[in-house]
């Protein structure tokens, strides 16, 4: 052993009780102080339910789950379904896919139930399940012996206990390093066809990590993943150090602590910090410069740690700047010590408990030229579990350019604290930060001037007001025909100026909820920014996508996300908002689209052409909007949808900058449906109207034979950009 030792780690435990007897119907593992990640099957159980039943328990429906640890009082609470992805059978298997639940528990998990550290699951990995009744001698080691599909098989040696009944949905913890590579599902019940029982002994299968996190994705958790803490496999691969980075430490080590004396004191520091045992008594009186070296390039803040008790007490930095110039070229090394990661954690927490959109806003500025991590770019809102997902993302990244002083350039996270710093409401925080960037630069030997100039940018920028959001735009493109029902989506919001400010949206495809709960999202999010929140949606597709029901897209609400008695409540975004749709590609079809489309509304005429049975074919169509109705700005459309399709096509070819129809409608017959719309009432109240429409439509909960209004309103000039990345030049 050597002169640094690590405890054992306190091993907490989750379980779900089932109603009847309040026993163990399985184990969780928790994701969150929020949030418990089980197996489908386990809530199947705890409810009464066949284990493999399909169907989605009731929203409203409490939980019971307990907590367990070593020496713990054992704690109970309640939690209600959030996320379920149902078991789905292989056909002639012994097994089975997805089988996932998340339960959001009623009140935070006790302090001492740690949630879990996740990483990726590979074959030979040994690992330890206990029963979820938490008892410590029913733990159960096995191994990750063969990857299938989205499973894992794991076989476990015939010594101590095996996984079985009361194991499934219990965290698969890596005996190594305690981090979690999957959860538990259930033993392999042996089939006359395929093995026999002395061929299954000890054999049971898991869900690796990869596939939790493929499936609650394509659930649409992605804020749940968000709160996940994970280990990159490429810092799991630097457990042990590169012998030639302990080599070139030492020397630097020698300089700045030859004396034991010296080197014991910074170390029963260093070690205090890291959560470290160190010896006692008349034992060794300081580690070796080599054991220190190693410490230094594989617990992730112990170099930091080191440098921050070291920079007071030493004159001559050139040893101390030797070694954070190495520990910034080693990926196991963050940038922050313990202490600092703990007093930014806590500033930012605080900050985003009460403004949730200000880092997100900040980092689009503080780093426009570097790409956003995801937590930054899934939402303008931050969640306050996110946050230490941000700082730890944030300090992979690069220095930011150099300064104009012969500084060391300021660290992209120093950057965004300035400009979060900027911002913030609250003198007191803003002080704690400036403060906090000022100790962190002079323990990185980064110059007072270099920090000043990136101050002085962050308040230039907090001093721009924006001018106020007025609509925002959405531009949609089919994902196609692998993925026909989720989209491409970019967005931007337009201001009163007429400016346009892109907003980061997720690089994947999504479902059109998903989507709905991100423009909601944005729309709230750019209130504090423009003092107003938008009421105008401008949705913009290919001529393919014009009866794409973007309108009747569940918007979610934050309600939704505190109380799970609403998560069957749909809040479609044509009630919400005034949604209208936007064509280009037809537009700029014809040369003349454009310009007949400004002197339409220039002309001011009020009048409308209802396209009714006299108009039969385009010839007509053409005829009218050449003629008599040259200056009209809408036309409402009816009759049958392919000769509805075509005649859209033609209205925005000529010009025609308000379009407006049924996408139900099968017959001329239909027309009707729309009279409540009052659809040749006053040009510029028809958005409201039609929002107001969608409303008593939705709250008459949809009856049979309802219109189903589109409204294309082309009213100003459209002019987006392509998707555009770059990188920090240096």
């Amino acid at each position: 052993m050597g002169w640094f030792s690590r405890p054992a780690p306190p091993v907490s435990h989750a379980a779900l009780l089932r109603d009847g007897d309040g026993k163990a119907a399985g184990a969780a593992a928790l994701l969150s102080p929020q949030h418990l990640l089980t197996c489908a099957h386990v809530v199947n159980d705890a409810v009464g339910r066949d284990l493999l039943c399909a169907e989605r328990p009731a929203a409203e429906q409490f939980l019971s789950v307990a907590f367990h640890g070593s020496g713990r009082v054992s704690q109970f609470g309640w939690a209600r379904l959030s996320v379920w992805v149902a078991p789905e059978p292989r056909s002639g298997d012994v097994v089975w896919d997805g089988d996932l639940a998340v339960l959001q528990l009623k009140e935070p998990a006790p302090e001492w139930v740690v949630p879990v550290v996740w990483r990726d699951m590979t074959e030979g990995l040994e690992l330890r399940a206990w029963h979820g009744g938490g008892v410590g001698i029913t733990y159960a080691d096995t191994v990750a012996a063969f990857r299938d599909g989205p499973g894992c098989y794991l076989d476990g040696s015939l010594a101590g206990a095996a996984i079985g009944p009361g194991y499934s949905g219990g965290p698969l913890r890596v005996k190594s390093d305690h981090t979690v590579a999957g959860l538990v599902i259930a033993q392999v019940v042996p089939s006359q066809d395929l093995l026999r029982a002395q061929e299954t002994v000890r054999r049971s299968w898991a869900v690796p990590w990869q596939t939790v996190r493929e499936r609650l994705a394509r659930a649409g958790a992605h804020d749940i993943i968000a709160e996940c803490d994970i280990v990159a496999p490429d810092h799991l691969a630097c457990t042990e150090p590169d012998e030639d980075s302990v080599r070139q430490l030492v020397p630097l080590l020698r300089a700045l602590l030859d004396d034991t004396t010296r080197r014991a004191d910074h170390c029963r520091h260093l070690a205090a910090d890291l959560g470290l045992k160190t010896p006692s008594g008349g034992e060794q009186a300081a580690p070796t410069l080599h054991e220190l070296a190693t410490l230094l390039l594989t617990e992730e803040r112990a170099l930091a740690t080191l440098t921050q008790s070291l920079t007071p007490v030493i004159g001559d930095r050139t040893a101390l700047n030797g070694l954070l110039a190495l520990g910034r070229v080693e990926t196991a090394v963050r940038l922050l010590s313990v202490t600092e990661h703990k007093q930014l954690h806590a500033a930012l927490r605080g900050i985003t408990m009460n403004e949730p959109e200000l880092i997100p806003r900040a980092a689009k500025e503080a780093l426009r030229l570097l790409e956003l991590p995801e937590t930054l770019t899934r939402s303008s809102r931050l969640s306050v579990n996110a946050v230490d997902a941000v700082i730890r993302a944030l300090e992979e990244y690069p220095d930011g350019r150099g300064a104009t002083t012969n500084s060391l350039p300021v660290p992209a996270l120093l950057r965004l604290v300035e400009f979060v710093a900027a911002v913030v409401t609250d003198p007191d925080q803003r002080s704690l930060l400036r403060d906090w960037c000022e100790r962190v630069a002079k323990r990185l030997g980064i110059g007072f001037d270099a920090l000043a100039e990136r101050r002085a940018d962050a308040a230039t920028w907090a001093a721009h007001v924006p001018a106020p959001v007025t609509q925002v735009i959405v531009r949609l493109h089919r994902a196609g025909a692998a993925n026909p029902d989720r989209f491409q989506c970019e967005i931007w919001l337009g201001h009163k100026n007429g400016g346009r400010t892109a907003v980061p949206t997720p690089g994947v495809p999504l479902e059109p909820g998903e989507i709905g709960r991100l423009i909601r999202e944005t729309a709230d999010g750019s209130e504090p920014a423009s003092g107003d929140t938008p009421t105008r949606i401008d949705v913009v597709v290919r001529a393919d996508g014009l009866n794409v029901p973007v309108d009747e897209w569940d918007a979610g609400s934050g309600l939704r996300d505190l109380f799970p008695e609403l998560a069957n409540v749909s809040t479609p975004l044509g009630t919400r908002y005034q949604v209208t749709l936007r064509c280009p590609e037809l537009v700029s079809s014809v040369p003349t689209a454009a310009s007949e489309m400004r002197r339409r509304w220039a002309a001011g005429c009020d009048g409308t052409l209802v396209v009714d049975e006299s108009c039969h074919d385009i010839r007509s169509l053409h005829e009218r909007l050449d003629d008599d109705h040259r200056d009209t700005a809408r036309v409402v459309l009816h009759g049958p949808p392919e000769q509805r399709q075509r005649f859209v096509h033609v209205c925005l070819a000529m010009g025609v900058p308000v379009v407006l129809w049924d996408r139900d409608a099968r017959s001329h017959d239909d027309a009707p449906r729309m009279d409540g719309l009052d659809p040749a009432g006053p040009l510029r109240g028809l958005p409201q109207r039609l929002q107001q429409f969608r409303m008593s439509q939705n709250a008459a909960s949809a009856k049979v034979g309802a219109a189903r209004p589109a409204l294309i309103w082309d009213e100003d000039e459209l002019a987006l950009p392509g998707p555009l990345r770059l990188a920090d030049p240096s």
